[in-house]
């Protein structure tokens, strides 16, 4: 296997001609706040997006979706990812615990889904971003203007993550709190106009469009084990990750449903206008103009959010899949502000590509990839549980492998759900992604045979051999 050079007695791994590794190339690490925040833009964002379940279901079971679902979902995911997290501290994330499962091959397909599942995810902010604008801005609904407007948001956003996780993590709070702030003050002015009955209004299970109420929900409260391809990056992650898991799905379950309570409490319901960038409606309605404006600009502000968080979790796991030998020795090469600078130019460059696709199609393709990808950790999150049962694990879910196997029973089925209310133009596009990372990984294992290209295995992490760790798992 090819290798650069190393500096000193056991230490860092140094590509030649490049900068220093990670840890070589030391940069400030991440907080609990920034941490929490990163998780809530990885995840959420605020209630921007949410729209579309009531008019697919109507207001009672669009609250009781965002009340109910991350039970079922959120929470076992979050719980899997500070467990698995804490356990394999690196960027490479979900990867690593894959690998260590079910081998590199499988490994790779977790990598590559979820790279794909997150830069599909990532061409969605623009979207949303310029919903909003348009109402202000007619020219950017269509046409070569939204089309310039979403590679130049693209661009400039991609500039923050090359300046450093740091300052991605100081803008997602700050960002986070100013999205938030007009939401409380909505709430406070709808008081006079809130009516309870409403919540009950147009609710017929027979007038439900299943395949848009449940991926939007499972849009909206997904990608908790994003954060685990920056565990790396993370200051003690051991302890700050499961704190940081903790108060984000506060923070998420809260940002979903109070909104959607006071925006179908206060105004009479027409089911058919909840779509992207009601909200913005509402706030008009129930504040005025003022309202209506800062509302748009926390939309804008929550969708850059949103787009920084997942380009740094995107490009990282391509960094820590690099460092792993999983994908060619280049992409662990480090920008002077210490960003993973191939890794952020291959995800905007995804991001552009896919900016032509519609809100709806980009979230179905999004949650099939994101859905297979999910059955590989369940799997190997219960795995690990029975072959390395003793291995440290600083943050431990209870109940054993039993209580693993039961968690992971409700979202397997909802999986299934969301699969089975894919189209079949979804199904087949994302049949033929997965097809390309079965053939991409052997090729990429021939070329490192032949010498074609440089791969390498950062000498600080165990090297897994067949789902074995070589150096032990159980250290």
């Amino acid at each position: 296997m090819a290798m650069g050079e190393f500096t000193g007695t056991g230490s860092e791994y140094v590509t030649v001609g490049e900068v220093p590794s990670p840890r070589a190339n030391h940069m400030r690490k991440l907080s609990v706040l920034p941490l929490v925040f990163l998780i809530f833009y990885e995840v959420s964002g605020g209630p921007f997006g949410v729209e579309d379940t009531v008019k697919a279901a109507g207001p009672l079971l669009a609250l009781l979706g965002f009340f109910v679902f991350p039970f079922i979902w959120s929470v076992p995911e979050a719980l899997i990812t500070a467990e698995m997290g804490t356990m394999f501290p690196e960027n490479s994330g979900y990867v690593v615990w894959v690998s260590s499962a079910l081998g590199p091959f499988w490994g790779f397909q977790q990598g590559w889904m979820k790279w794909l599942s997150g830069v599909i995810d990532n061409a969605l902010y623009p979207v949303l971003f310029l919903d909003y604008l348009k109402s202000a801005v007619p020219a950017v609904g269509g046409g070569l203007p939204r089309v310039f407007a979403t590679w130049g948001l693209t661009i400039v956003l991609t500039y923050l993550n090359y300046r450093g996780l740091t300052i991605v993590g100081l803008v997602a709070v700050c960002l986070g709190i100013f999205s938030l702030l007009p939401f409380v003050f909505m709430g406070f002015l709808s008081i006079p106009d809130m009516k309870p009955e409403r919540w009950f209004v147009e609710t017929n299970l027979n007038d439900v469009d299943w395949n848009l109420y449940l991926n939007t929900l499972f849009w909206n409260l997904n990608y908790w084990d994003s954060i685990s391809t920056l565990a790396g990056e993370v200051e003690n992650p051991k302890k700050n990750l499961p704190k940081g898991l903790f108060y984000a799905l506060i923070l998420v379950v809260v940002a979903y449903f109070f909104p959607l309570l006071i925006g179908t409490g206060a105004v009479p319901v027409q089911r058919e206008l909840w779509t992207d960038g009601y909200f913005s409606e509402i706030a008009m309605i129930i504040g005025g103009v003022w309202l209506r404006w800062w509302l748009q600009a926390a939309a804008a502000m929550s969708n850059m959010g949103m787009f920084v968080a997942e380009m740094s979790s995107d490009s990282y796991q391509l960094l820590g899949m690099a460092e792993r030998g999983m994908l060619p020795e280049f992409f662990t090469k480090r920008s002077r502000h210490g960003t993973p600078l191939i890794g952020i130019l291959f995800s905007a460059s995804g991001v552009i590509l896919l900016s032509w696709l519609s809100f709806q199609e980009i979230v179905a393709a999004e949650n099939f990839l994101y859905c297979i990808g999910m059955i590989l950790e369940f799997i190997a999150f219960i795995l690990l549980k029975i072959k390395h049962p003793n291995a440290p694990r600083p943050y431990k879910v209870p109940g054993g492998t039993a209580g693993a196997i039961i968690m992971c029973i409700p979202p397997t089925i909802l999986i299934c759900v969301v699969l089975a209310f894919s189209s079949l133009k979804v199904f087949l596009i994302s049949i033929v992604a997965m097809a390309i990372g079965i053939v991409m990984q052997p090729c990429l294992k021939f070329m490192e045979k032949k010498r074609w290209m440089k791969f390498s295995h950062s000498p600080e992490l165990p090297d897994f051999v067949n789902g074995e760790d070589t150096q032990s798992l159980v250290q």
